[in-house]
C-alpha cells in the first residue's frame, strides 16, 4: 500500500514541502498559543514586568508595566493567529491540489491499465466494482494521500514537541498523560482490525449498489417492455438497505474512538487540576504555569486522537487500495513482444494453425482448429450455438491469445506484430454498433480521428447513411445519445458501416449485421456491406445461412474443431452438419408459411 501512496505523491513532492513547511508554523504556532495567556495571569496581574528572556521588548517600551505587559501580550495573540490563519490557508490549498491530481493520476492509470486488459479478464469482472472503484476507492486514496500522509508526521512531530514542553514545565505532571498512552494504543490497534473489515464489507455493499444501478438504467428499455419496474426498484432497495446496514455497523465501530479518547483526556485532565491546585496553595506552581500545562495537556491529545483517527483512515485506504491493486496487478493484457513490428497493409491471408483456447478454467471453446483463408476471399464461419464462431474471430485481433496452436497472417504469427498496428489493418461491423456520445461525424471517424469532412462524406454515402444523415437539422453535426438510441437499428448499422469503409481495412470481420434489422433496413445495409466488401478479405459470422449462401468457402465449427468446409453447393451434397442446418433453417419456412395460409383460408 504505502509503495502505491508514495508512486502517487512522489512528482508533487515540492508541493508536499510547502505544506510540510506551513504545518511546521501551524504546530509552531499551536505550541506558542497559550504563552500570552501565561504573561497575563503571571507577568501582568503577578510581577507587573515581563519575564526575562523577552527582555528585548523593553527597548519598545512594552513591558514597563502592567498595561504594556497586557498589551504585548494582546498583540502576541493577534500575531500568532494571523501566522497560524496564513500557514492553515497555504496548507489546505497545497493538500488540496495535491489530492485533486494525485486522484487524477490513479484514476488515468487505473483506467489505461483496463483498456490494456483483454477480453479474458471482462469476462469474469463485474463492471459495476470497476466503477466502484474508479470513483469511491480513487477518492478514498485522494483523501489520504492529500492529508494523512503528512498530518501523520506533523501529529507526531506535535507530540514530541508538546511532550518535551511538558516535561519541562512538570515531569511528574507529564507522566500522568504518558501512563494512559499503552491504554490507548491497545483500544487503537483492536480498533484498527475492525474498523477495516467492516470498511471492506461496505465497499463490498457499494459495489452492488453501482452494479445493480448500471445494469438497471443500462437495460431501462427492456424492464420497461416487459414491465419489471417493480423488479428493479426492489433489486435496488434490497442492494441500498444492505449498504446502509453495512455503513450503520462500520460508523458503531468508528464512533467508539472519540468518546473513549474524551473520557481519557478528562480524566487526565482532572487529576492534574486537583494536583496543579494544591501546588499554587503550596506556592510551587503559578497560575499561568498551570493554565498552560492544562492547554498542552488538551492539546497533547488532539494529534493524539488524530493518529487514532487516522487508523480508520488508514483502514479505508487499505480497502480501496487493495481493490485498486487487484486491477493493476491483473495480468491478463495481451502483450507484445520487444521485437514485435510493424505489419504494414496487409494482403490478407489468414491461417489458423492447430488453434486450442479455453476461458479461464472451463472446458476448452477449441481444441484444434486448422483452417486457411485466401486474400480477397468471403468466408462464412457458422455451426452451433457454443461452437466457438465469435472466439474464432476474436482472435484474429488479438483479443484473446490462443493456449495452443497459431494464428497466422500473411504468415506471421500476430503475436509477433504490434497491437495497435494489427487491430488497424481489421475493420468490424458487428451485429449491433455501439455508438458513442458525440456527433455522428465523430462517430463515423471513431476508428480514424484524423480523417477529412469529405473522407467522413464520402463514407457516409458508400454506406448508405448520408440519406438519412442529411435530412437531419443539424446533418453531420448532429448529436446521438447514449449508444446511440436516437437512432433506429438500421442507421446505426450503416453509421458502422461507415466507420469500417473509412477505416480502409484489408481484412473485414462481419457479426450477422442485418440480423435485427427490417427488410427495408436490411436491403439498404446489404448494399453498403457489398461496397465495403469489394477487395478485402472477409470473415463473416452467420446465424443466417442465406446470408452466406455466395460465400467463397464456408467453415462449419462444432466441438472445438472444424467440422466441414467448403462452398455452400459443396456442403449441402455433402450432408453432414451444415446440410443439417441448412434443412432447418430453409425447410421449416415453407411449412410456417403453407400453415400460415391455411389458418387465413379458415377465416
Amino acid at each position: 500500500m504505502s509503495h502505491l501512496v508514495i508512486d502517487l505523491v512522489r512528482p508533487y513532492h515540492r508541493w508536499l514541502l510547502i505544506v510540510f513547511i506551513a504545518m511546521l508554523a501551524e504546530i509552531a504556532m499551536s505550541l506558542a498559543a497559550p504563552w500570552p495567556l501565561k504573561l497575563v495571569l503571571d507577568d501582568a496581574l503577578g510581577n507587573h514586568h515581563l519575564p526575562h528572556w523577552l527582555a528585548w521588548a523593553h527597548d519598545y517600551g512594552i513591558g514597563r508595566h502592567t498595561l504594556g505587559v497586557a498589551l504585548f501580550a494582546g498583540l502576541a495573540t493577534v500575531a500568532i493567529a494571523v501566522i497560524g490563519a496564513l500557514a492553515t490557508y497555504i496548507d489546505n490549498y497545497y493538500t488540496a491540489s495535491v489530492g485533486q491530481w494525485v486522484a487524477n493520476d490513479l484514476r488515468v492509470r487505473i483506467y489505461e491499465h483496463l483498456q490494456r486488459l483483454s477480453l479474458a479478464y471482462y469476462d469474469g469482472a463485474k463492471s459495476g466494482a470497476l466503477m466502484s472503484t474508479i470513483t469511491s476507492d480513487v477518492a478514498t486514496v485522494q483523501n489520504f494521500a492529500s492529508s494523512s500522509t503528512l498530518g501523520i508526521i506533523v501529529d507526531m512531530l506535535t507530540i514530541v514537541f508538546m511532550l518535551g514542553l511538558m516535561f519541562w514545565l512538570d515531569w511528574d505532571y507529564t507522566l500522568i498523560a504518558i501512563a494512559a498512552m499503552p491504554f490507548l494504543l491497545v483500544f487503537v490497534t483492536r480498533l484498527k482490525t475492525m474498523v477495516k473489515e467492516v470498511t471492506r464489507e461496505v465497499r463490498v455493499r457499494q459495489s452492488e449498489v453501482v452494479a445493480v444501478a448500471q445494469e438497471g438504467l443500462g437495460s431501462v428499455r427492456a424492464v420497461r417492455a416487459f414491465g419489471r419496474q417493480d423488479l428493479e426498484i426492489t433489486r435496488m432497495e434490497a442492494a441500498s438497505h444492505a449498504t446502509v446496514e453495512s455503513a450503520l455497523k462500520a460508523r458503531r465501530v468508528k464512533s467508539l474512538l472519540s468518546p473513549v479518547v474524551s473520557v481519557v483526556v478528562a480524566l487526565c485532565a482532572g487529576i492534574v487540576l486537583w494536583r496543579g491546585t494544591s501546588l499554587i496553595v503550596a506556592g510551587t506552581m503559578t497560575a499561568g504555569a498551570l493554565t498552560v500545562y492544562l492547554a498542552y495537556l488538551t492539546k497533547f491529545f488532539k494529534p493524539v486522537k488524530d493518529l487514532a483517527s487516522m487508523t480508520s483512515a488508514i483502514a479505508q485506504t487499505s480497502v480501496a487500495l487493495e481493490r485498486i491493486q487487484n486491477i493493476l496487478s491483473a495480468d491478463e493484457v495481451i502483450g507484445e513482444h520487444a521485437d514485435a513490428a510493424d505489419p504494414g497493409r496487409l494482403n490478407g491471408e489468414i491461417t489458423f494453425d492447430h488453434v486450442a483456447f479455453g476461458y479461464h478454467n472451463e472446458p476448452p471453446v477449441l481444441r484444434d482448429v486448422c483452417f486457411t483463408i485466401k486474400p480477397g476471399q468471403v468466408v462464412g464461419i457458422v455451426g452451433p450455438t457454443g461452437s466457438g464462431k465469435s472466439t474464432v474471430v476474436s482472435m484474429m485481433p488479438r483479443f484473446y491469445d490462443p493456449t495452443g496452436g497459431r494464428v497466422l497472417i500473411d504468415g506471421a504469427d500476430t503475436r509477433r506484430f504490434k497491437l495497435a498496428a494489427l487491430r488497424q489493418q481489421i475493420g468490424f461491423v458487428l451485429q449491433e454498433t455501439v455508438l458513442f456520445r458525440g456527433t455522428i461525424r465523430e462517430n463515423i471517424a471513431y476508428g480514424r480521428p484524423d480523417a477529412t469532412e469529405e473522407e467522413v462524406v464520402a463514407a457516409a454515402r458508400l454506406a448508405n447513411a448520408d440519406e438519412f444523415i442529411s435530412r437531419m437539422p443539424q446533418g453531420y453535426d448532429s448529436l446521438v445519445g447514449e449508444r446511440g438510441d436516437t437512432l433506429s437499428g438500421g442507421q446505426r448499422q450503416r453509421i458502422g458501416i461507415a466507420r469500417a469503409v473509412i477505416r480502409n481495412s484489408p481484412i473485414m470481420i462481419l457479426d450477422e449485421p442485418t440480423a435485427a434489422l427490417d427488410t427495408e433496413s436490411e436491403q439498404l445495409v446489404i448494399e453498403g456491406l457489398e461496397r465495403l466488401m469489394k477487395g478485402r478479405t472477409v470473415i463473416m459470422i452467420a446465424h443466417r445461412l442465406s446470408t452466406i449462401q455466395h460465400a467463397d468457402k464456408i467453415i462449419v465449427l462444432k466441438d472445438g474443431v472444424v467440422a466441414e468446409e467448403g462452398t455452400n453447393d459443396e456442403l449441402i451434397a455433402r450432408g453432414g452438419v451444415y446440410a443439417e442446418l441448412h434443412r432447418i433453417q430453409f425447410q421449416s419456412s415453407p411449412m410456417t408459411t403453407t400453415a400460415a395460409t391455411e389458418r387465413s383460408g379458415r377465416d
